[in-house]
């Protein structure tokens, strides 16, 4: 009770905002006091890429703890994170597109087409663009609820994309071990969405066949 007050209460939401804010503001004062490390360009487009993942994670988290919890009020939160994840992605691809590439639109285009993991993570960021776009309350009655659901269902494709990112960005040092922990965390956050779905599909099937009643036996 004392925790669902707690994520009702008004300043819930902007808490969170500050707490979400926090990653980039260091990264930002690294920057400014020049405490980013040898090369500071890579550590800002890898940590940037790193807090894309990690708010794409707990964003896929918001539902099951939800639900294993009882929580409703946390489902509050789940626009807020989503649109971080997208926050933290277009400050990578900026990032990237800025220090690795001088933002030269033609240059950055031929990197994009060369390198497969640079196409994934770009393929992720395009696919997350219309989920941001249309993350807002007009945007669903102007879809209708059940296109904007079908469309949101990318969220579902994109973590795939953003892990394979990841494993091709460290496959040429051979270092996997922090994508194995992304990769699981990912595939139970999935993997307890489909065991739900299956389990509503069945149920749905019991209620509608007479022969499976436990008045018919």
């Amino acid at each position: 009770m004392v925790a669902a007050k707690a994520l009702l209460h008004p300043a819930a939401k902007p808490v969170l905002f500050a707490l979400a804010l926090l990653p980039f503001a260091w990264l930002v004062y690294g920057a400014i006091t020049n405490n980013l490390g040898a090369n500071p360009a890579e550590y800002l487009i890898r940590s940037t890429g790193d807090w894309t993942l990690r708010f794409l994670c707990i964003t896929l988290a918001v539902t099951p703890l939800r639900v294993i919890t009882g929580t409703p009020a946390l489902a509050r939160f789940r626009r807020m994170l989503g649109l971080f994840v997208y926050f933290y992605v277009v400050v990578h691809f900026l990032s990237y597109s800025g220090f690795d590439m001088g933002f030269d639109l033609g240059e950055i285009a031929k990197d994009i087409a060369k390198r497969p993991f640079i196409l994934v993570g770009f393929t992720a960021f395009v696919l997350l663009t219309p989920l941001a776009a249309t993350s807002f309350n007009r945007a669903v009655k102007a879809l209708g609820a059940r296109r904007w659901q079908m469309l949101h269902k990318l969220v579902y494709v994109i973590p795939g994309l953003g892990i394979l990112h990841f494993f091709w960005m460290r496959a040429g040092k051979r270092d996997f071990a922090e994508v194995a922990v992304y990769a699981a965390i990912v595939a139970v956050l999935l993997g307890w969405r489909v065991a739900q779905a299956w389990i509503k599909r069945r149920a749905v099937r019991s209620a509608s066949d007479p022969r499976r009643s436990p008045a018919h036996g």
